[in-house]
């Protein structure tokens, strides 16, 4: 008797489909993006060039976290200085 299985029994480990594409699974492909102030021939990070600053601040002038501009820890600390210096001088 031990080797006759039910019809609609599947094996424990496996999952149906919904499961497999829901939400709430880790996504399994996620691919690390480079940050874009430590590419080859990307712009320098200064109090003094604004346009690069505001790329990077909120429509309200708060400083965008890097999780949302994909910037490395080093950039993102130097972009936090720099926009508080161009704010200390009036420049933004």
């Amino acid at each position: 008797m031990p080797s006759k299985k039910r019809a609609g029994n599947k094996k424990k480990g496996s999952q149906s489909n919904f499961a497999k594409l829901s939400i709430f699974q880790p996504n399994k492909y996620k691919f690390k993006k480079s940050c874009p102030l430590s590419v080859k021939g990307a712009p320098v990070v200064d109090y003094k060039n604004i346009r690069l600053l505001k790329k990077y601040m909120s429509e309200n002038g708060k400083i965008l976290p890097s999780r949302i501009t994909n910037v490395s820890q080093k950039k993102q600390r130097e972009l936090s200085l720099s926009i508080k210096r161009a704010r200390n001088l009036a420049l933004i």
